[in-house]
């Protein structure tokens, strides 16, 4: 009777079994709903604080919402496919570099193992059995720090910060054209600060970070930028 664990992979503890997939999206989206919801709140407080004319506060933040949007995913795929470019491109060199000086890459790949606590012996008796499964695949995840089966996913990455900016976008939209003039500029402050505190401890959580340093570095930011463009729009609006 085979043993329940036969099969297990301990490779990685349950929290930690989808942590690093989730690294990729979880940046692209947390960046995108944080620029979504701060830069839209701080173009609106801006032009509320110099008009409250409803039309020219939606046409600022639908222009906003689709440039920020557009913007953002995609500068998100142009950057993350360069990091991708690069990572396929390390792992090209290696493979060269597995052809034409194979026992320099062993030496190398048992100096790594010692560097991790393994006697020579042990270090040496672990690059062999390495080499012998994948040895690209091995030198990769530990001399040039990248995972083959990991790589990041430009498309992925872009896809999700172009939604998220516009979903972090609506919030700010609907609190300056919903209430009446003099309550717009209040509650955009709050509902910011409230979104801000939630993709702080959302981001917190997802990564297994501690989630106060997330919150308040979340909160302080958009709350500066919200007050510096609502003083713009202040010196802007009394001089037209």
């Amino acid at each position: 009777m085979s043993s329940p664990t036969h099969k297990a992979d301990f490779r990685r503890g349950p929290d930690e079994a989808d942590i690093s997939s989730r690294l990729n999206w979880l940046r692209a989206g947390v960046l995108g709903a944080n620029d979504g919801i701060v830069s839209i709140a701080a173009l609106l407080v801006g032009v509320a604080a110099a008009t409250t004319d409803s039309g020219v506060i939606f046409t600022a933040a639908m222009a906003g919402i689709a440039a920020g949007a557009l913007s953002m995913g995609v500068g998100e795929y142009v950057s993350v496919s360069s990091q991708r470019d690069a990572e396929e491109a390390q792992i090209a060199r290696e493979r060269i570099w597995q052809k034409a000086r194979p026992a320099w890459e062993l030496e190398q790949l048992v100096r790594l193992n010692m560097e991790t606590g393994m006697s020579e012996e042990t270090a040496r008796k672990a690059a062999v059995e390495q080499t012998a499964k994948d040895p690209i695949a091995i030198h990769a995840r530990m001399h040039l720090g990248v995972d083959p089966d990991e790589l990041t996913k430009p498309m992925h990455a872009g896809i999700a910060s172009l939604i998220a900016f516009s979903v972090g976008g609506i919030g700010p939209l609907l609190t300056t054209l919903l209430p009446p003039a003099h309550l717009r500029i209040p509650l955009t402050f709050i509902m910011v600060l409230i979104a801000l505190a939630i993709t702080g401890y959302t981001s917190a959580h997802v990564a297994h970070s501690p989630f106060i340093k997330a919150i308040v570095r979340n909160v302080s930011g958009g709350a500066a930028a919200m007050v510096i463009t609502y003083g713009i729009g202040l010196l802007v609006g009394s001089t037209l």
